[in-house]
């Protein structure tokens, strides 16, 4: 009488089994500017060239703060490294300032390897950047999008919002396509919780906003280091 009837060793075995065989999960509570998470959008859409009539795939940003979920989208024409930094500069901006953490995908153009042990190794562009901001990168697990499910709502949502309305249209400049995301990502952010009271803006404007750390006076500035290059005789080096 009041032994435990199984030790604590297969009480533990038993139990993750249990979250195993039904995905249960905790309900996360994030807190207001502790954390902004980021990924590209699985959605693209298209620019017409008018010289050629070929389209130009055109792919989405996507930032968000999830304890506001305040939202901020950017079109660009790929995925390369600085084109990825270009976006979160731009992103905080929108925000006007930066949390502690930044939360990502383990894409190539920020995160170089993530072992299940040791230390993780960023890009060494993704890991200035985040010095300059005074920033955690803190990049989600692989095969884990529930770390990361604040973004990976808004993907969803921002498909629906952005995307869907403006499926009929045709762009032939960016300039024009920004101009309509943005006028979507407006009404998105303005739009009332159908869960929840107030909206996106209106959650963030009252309170996760006066939380965000403020931007450095400079703006981080993209910069590619080359190393191994020897200075000639006549003062010169060679790049490329």
């Amino acid at each position: 009488m009041g032994q435990p009837p199984v030790g604590y060793t297969k009480f533990c075995e038993d139990y993750q089994r249990h979250i195993d065989q039904y995905r249960l999960t905790n309900h996360l509570k994030h807190k207001p500017g502790v954390s902004i998470q980021v990924d590209w959008s699985g959605s693209t859409m298209d620019l017409l060239d008018t010289d050629t009539g070929e389209l130009i795939t055109v792919y989405l940003f996507v930032g968000t703060l999830p304890y506001s979920q305040y939202t901020y989208v950017e079109p660009t024409l790929d995925m390369k490294s600085d084109t990825w930094l270009r976006c979160h500069m731009n992103m905080f901006e929108y925000f006007g300032g930066t949390t502690i953490r930044l939360i990502s995908d383990n894409l190539k153009t920020g995160v170089i390897s993530h072992p299940k042990e040791g230390d993780i190794v960023l890009n060494e562009q993704y890991e200035s950047l985040a010095n300059h901001y005074v920033m955690a990168v803190m990049p989600a697990q692989v095969r884990k999008p529930k770390q990361k499910a604040a973004v990976e709502g808004a993907v969803g949502k921002i498909a629906m919002a952005v995307i869907a309305p403006l499926r009929n249209e045709i762009f032939t400049t960016m300039g024009e396509l920004k101009a309509a995301i943005r006028e979507k990502l407006e009404f998105y952010n303005a739009k009332p919780f159908q869960k929840r009271e107030g909206s996106r803006r209106l959650i963030f404007t009252e309170t996760e906003q006066e939380k965000l750390r403020p931007l450095p006076s400079i703006p981080y500035e993209i910069a590619e280091w080359v190393y191994g290059r020897t200075v000639k005789l006549d003062c010169h080096i060679t790049f490329q």
